[in-house]
């Protein structure tokens, strides 16, 4: 991707972002435990039928308490009137609390992420509210999808392989994941998502993880993005056949 192009589409999604952030309503959600997670939701659909829900994390650079940040990437497209159209859902875009992460690992001495035994607190919170979103009527349980990216795509693993059972499909974008417990995560259908040139997160995590998977017996899906460096997000969520491709996943059985 040349400079030229990469500062287009980096305006663009800006743009996009901005101008489909008013669909999002802000949300709040007090734990069992008495934590809060902003959120913010899009869905405006007949509430007749049932939708898929979408959980979006976003990065590191996007936590706070404005519950606003966490719609400046990648979320804004699933509000767009084409994919709303073509794929309506609930969308929930929760927002970490400044200095807290949505992973909870720790690094071994060759610099792996290793998952710690009980999830971080936005993580524990954000596992709650998902349950009582599955208690209505409109909520699809069986298609529940995840995705994030960088700080997110950290979380998007640990979400996945901490509750195996919950998601039916997961997009994890310029993320690094536990590849122990790959085997645990075979059956969900996965997308990884990395840049080439990544100097925040190693694209090595990606591959280390596609190796584990496909070892395991899964088939995940991988894109890796020439020429490109952490905002790897940006050609990820512009791409209409992931978008497809998460909307037909439905959660299997074991």
């Amino acid at each position: 991707m040349t400079k030229t192009i990469a500062i287009l589409l980096l305006s663009l999604t800006v743009t996009l972002a901005t101008a489909q952030s008013s669909r999002f309503a802000p949300q709040k959600f007090i734990s069992k435990k008495g934590d809060t997670l902003l959120y913010r939701q899009l869905s405006d659909y007949n509430n007749l039928q049932k939708y898929p829900l979408v959980i979006f994390l976003h990065g590191s650079g996007e936590r706070g308490s404005d519950n606003e940040a966490q719609l400046k990437w990648g979320v804004g497209n699933f509000a767009t009137d084409e994919w709303m159209k073509l794929h309506p859902a609930i969308v929930i875009a929760p927002q970490c609390p400044e200095n807290m992460q949505w992973a909870n690992i720790s690094i071994d001495a060759n610099r792996n992420p290793i998952l710690l035994p009980t999830p971080s607190k936005p993580m524990s919170a954000l596992i709650e509210l998902i349950e009582q979103f599955k208690t209505n009527k409109m909520v699809d349980t069986n298609r529940i999808y995840i995705t994030g990216l960088s700080m997110g795509g950290y979380g998007t693993y640990d979400a996945i392989e901490r509750y195996p059972n919950l998601f039916a499909a997961a997009v994890p974008v310029c993320g690094a994941g536990d590849t122990s417990r790959a085997a645990s995560i075979k059956h969900i259908p996965i997308w990884i998502f990395h840049g080439a040139d990544d100097a925040a997160v190693n694209p090595d995590y990606s591959f280390k993880m596609l190796d584990a998977l496909k070892k395991a017996g899964a088939r995940p899906g991988f894109t890796q993005y020439p020429n490109v460096g952490h905002f790897s997000w940006i050609g990820a969520y512009s791409d209409a056949m992931m978008v497809d491709w998460l909307f037909r996943q439905t959660k299997q059985n074991r």
